[in-house]
């Protein structure tokens, strides 16, 4: 049987132990207890011979009193007041690991969202630098592919202009020798 059930099965016993104490307390200091002694309308504060048989038995009731008051009242509530120190400092111990646990998993928690912030900016800065490296070589691909479009332009045309001077030569020939021939009346070929 555990300790807490004992002391519980206990209790009923020792509340009407006390009680029983009490109310017998009670009748006694009733039944022993006189009127205050006055003379001449003031109040005896030194014992006299009258008096020192009561003063006795209040000493002796007194130390009689300390054992029962001791184990009845005292000592269960030292007792019951050593416990619940006992439990606070337990509670604040644990409410003290606690906090130091939960300090622990907050500093893991901030410190893995910030290594995956870095992780994510390094990720973003990486990715804009294979994108500004792509867009950069497409860039130059499509001027170095226009210059060459360019360039085989200005040959075609260039070819074309050559070809068509000549073209223009020849038949500027073709052209002045019949208009000679016509104009002197005979064939100049």
């Amino acid at each position: 049987m555990s300790k807490r059930k004992r002391q519980q099965d206990r209790r009923p016993g020792l509340h009407t132990a006390s009680l029983t104490l009490h109310a017998s307390l009670l009748a006694l200091t009733l039944f022993v207890a006189g009127d205050a002694m006055a003379s001449e309308g003031s109040i005896v504060l030194l014992p006299t011979k009258e008096s020192a048989p009561l003063l006795i038995s209040l000493l002796v009731f007194f130390i009689l009193l300390i054992w029962p008051v001791n184990k009845l009242l005292l000592k269960p509530l030292l007792g019951v007041i050593d416990a619940r120190e006992d439990r606070i400092v337990g509670t604040r111990a644990r409410a003290e690991k606690l906090a130091a646990v939960a300090d622990k998993v907050l500093e893991r928690y901030e410190s893995s969202i910030r290594e995956a912030h870095e992780e994510a900016q390094r990720d973003r800065k990486q990715a804009l630098a294979v994108a500004r490296s792509q867009s950069t070589s497409q860039t130059a691909e499509a001027r170095a592919g226009a210059e060459q479009e360019i360039e085989a332009a200005r040959a075609q045309i260039t070819g074309e202009l050559t070809q068509a001077r000549s073209t223009l030569r020849t038949q500027t020939e073709q052209l002045a020798t019949e208009a000679a021939s016509k104009v002197l009346g005979r064939n100049l070929s």
